[in-house]
């Protein structure tokens, strides 16, 4: 065929994406997609990056709610955190967990710039890329690697944003790109990134935090999927003040917690030996003990659970 003509496939002969690979977070982070955390500044934006990152290199929970799905090596870029100051951010959500940040397949990048309109640049990180084979990569903030583009300017945005979609077809893998949004914040969370509206047309995946009465609202949408509703989250430490983590805010009711809620009771289910007593379930996925029995009594009439003397277990075939 002429290298002039365009390369074309047959729909039906494309092959499908692999089931188990759809998400990198369930309903959170699409696997393969390019996408945006935004918020108002100081609204947890790295720390839920990070959390998601964790996750994914760990195969735990993100926010001890939302399980993995495609558990993978991670490459980051943090502009606004020296080396050490990412450890140390990393290391507290490890302890969090009961994670040893050696056994992370986490990577840094810890050039001091990162300026993607400039070709050396982008020409080292799809190189990095190759290298490293991230199912994950992490740029934030965008301010910090757009090397003085008007963001206003669609023109100039369209381009930068052309070079990471390249990427990730390149090479498939998720892009996550940390932004701020208008400091007005009116509009749909598409219309309140700050800047041109090239950014939100590039997404797959938009994730917001926001502060409406006070309370901080993780609130997801989808190109390929429904919306997430807004859930609650807050920043935690442990009673001495060390590690700071995200968790969700279980004082804050939200529908979408209950559905994720059950699939993390059939896997904690599915991976036991023996029946798991309702408190022991509780302290294992560190949820609100109603919302819990909600769950149990849902999966329960629905045939995927049973309930015995010694505590829970899956049914024959609950898992499927």
């Amino acid at each position: 065929m002429s290298e002039l003509v365009f390369p074309t496939a047959r729909i039906g002969a494309i092959v499908p994406p692999e089931p188990g690979c759809r998400w990198l977070v369930r309903t959170l982070w699409a696997a393969n997609t390019v996408g945006i955390l935004a918020g108002s500044p100081r609204a947890g934006k790295t720390w839920l990056s990070l959390d998601l990152a964790v996750s994914i290199a760990s195969g735990t929970p993100c926010l001890g709610a939302f399980p993995v799905e495609c558990q993978g090596r991670v490459l980051l870029f943090l502009a606004e955190d020296a080396p050490e100051s990412a450890r140390q951010r990393v290391e507290g959500i490890c302890h969090h967990r009961g994670l040893a940040i050696a056994d992370l397949d986490m990577h840094l990048i810890t050039a001091p710039a990162l300026r993607l309109p400039l070709p050396a640049d982008t020409q080292r990180l799809f190189a990095t890329v190759a290298a490293l084979k991230p199912v994950l990569l992490v740029l934030d903030p965008f301010v910090r690697i757009h090397a003085g583009i008007d963001e206003n300017n669609a023109g100039e945005v369209s381009r930068l944003l052309a070079d990471l979609r390249l990427l990730q077809r390149t090479h498939e893998v998720s892009i996550l790109v940390v932004h701020h949004l208008r400091k007005n914040g009116r509009g749909s969370p598409g219309e309140a990134l700050r800047g041109s509206g090239d950014l939100y047309a590039w997404t797959d995946s938009l994730a917001t935090l926001s502060r409406p009465n006070g309370v901080l609202k993780l609130a997801i949408e989808h190109r390929f999927d429904r919306a997430l509703e807004p859930v609650a989250v807050k920043l935690v430490t442990l009673p001495d003040g060390s590690c700071p983590h995200l968790e969700l805010d279980t004082s804050s009711p939200s529908p979408a917690v209950p559905q994720d809620l059950a699939a993390l009771v059939l896997d904690a289910l599915g991976r036991a030996t023996s029946a798991v007593p309702r408190t022991e379930l509780r302290d294992r996925l560190r949820v609100n003990n109603n919302r819990l029995g909600t769950i149990l009594d849902d999966l329960a009439r629905a045939g995927r659970i049973l309930r015995s003397p010694d505590g829970w277990q899956l049914s024959i075939g609950g898992a499927s």
